[in-house]
């Protein structure tokens, strides 16, 4: 069965600026703005906000 279009996978990266990035799926019709989550960032040792990149 194909992957459904409404929850498409997409990349969070972190905005400390390490590069540390998270895979994820989000629902469109629920969340059409870009999805903003405050997760762990391993390198900077500490939870930051990481940004769907497009």
């Amino acid at each position: 069965m194909a992957r459904s279009t409404t929850r498409p996978v997409v990349k969070l990266k972190s905005t400390a600026g390490t590069g540390v990035t998270y895979v994820t799926r989000k629902n469109r019709l629920n969340d059409p703005d870009r999805l903003v989550l405050r997760k762990y960032d391993p390198v900077a040792d500490a939870h930051v906000v990481f940004r769907e990149e497009r």
